[in-house]
Parts: C-alpha cells; structure tokens; sequence
C-alpha cells in the first residue's frame, strides 16, 4: 500500500503547512505549474516525487521533469500531465492515446479547479488536485491525498487551506 499526496500548480509556494502532508505520504505526487524549483527540492528532500513540468516552468524544470509522466503504482496504471482536460473535455493533443490506452488513474493540474470524476466510458478515473500555490483565483487552496492498495485507489481526502 502507498500513500500518495497529490499537488499541482504550486506556482513556487511551499510552506510548512504542505511539508507536514509531504511527511505524511509515501509518495508525492505534482501536476505541473511547479515554478521554482526550490518547491520540488523540498519536496525530493523528503520524499520521493514523481511530477510533470507545466506551461509556467522555465527550461530547468523541463529538463528535469517530462510533460507526461506514465508509471504504475501498485497495480494501478497512472499518467499525469499538466493539461489534459478532463472527462469530456480531454486535451485534443492526447485524446487518442487516452482512448487507445487509458489508464486506471488520469492526473491533471492547470484549472486550479478540484475535481475527481469517473469517465465511465474510458474506465478512468480522473484526479485534478486544484492549486495549492497562492496565484490564481483560487478562493481555496487544495491539494489531495489518498492510497493504492493493490488495484484499489481508496481513502479520498481533500485537503484545504486559506488562501
């Protein structure tokens, strides 16, 4: 079983509180938007990160994280990509490859608008962790955490601060 905490559009902001979740988890994971790079720093010095790069992060980010990112957790298929849509509306530039081979778990970031929703048709279930950086419009600021146990993705929270 991993415990995973999942975070997007950072837009350089860590602080004390988001590092205590980090603690927590086994994994983290970020969708993009990362900003400066002292936010995934802190993060890897903690635990291991798995992160896409988003349309904010400059060449170093880049370099250092893919704009896809495919892996398996357990049993469960994963790919997180900063712009991806969501069920119904999928980005044009993968919505082949997500119909010829979907994932269990799709992960976006971007909208800075937390949603979780099951694509029925696909057998996908899609996670966009909202922002938990301070730019944006954002009234609150969320990140999510939750398990893979085996084939079971399990125990959903939604984590919220102020913004």
């Amino acid at each position: 079983m991993k415990k995973i905490l999942l975070l997007s559009d950072t837009h350089s902001y860590i602080d004390d509180k988001i590092l205590s979740y980090v603690r927590q988890a086994d994994e983290v994971w970020h969708a993009g938007d990362i900003g400066d790079l002292r936010v995934t720093d802190a993060i890897k010095a903690l635990k291991p990160l798995r992160a896409v790069y988003g349309n904010i992060d400059d060449a170093k980010a880049r370099v250092e994280f893919p704009l896809h990112n495919r892996f398996f957790c357990e049993k469960v298929a994963v790919w997180i990509t900063h712009i991806g849509g969501y069920p119904g509306r999928y980005n044009p530039s993968i919505r082949e490859e997500l119909h010829t081979n979907p994932p269990r778990l799709f992960i976006t970031g971007h909208s800075h608008i937390l949603k979780v929703m099951n694509d029925k048709k696909l057998g996908v279930l899609h996670m966009n962790p909202g922002a938990v950086g301070k730019h944006g419009f954002q009234q609150v600021r969320t990140m999510l955490r939750f398990e893979i146990d085996g084939a079971k993705i399990q125990n959903l929270e939604v984590i919220e601060f102020k913004k």
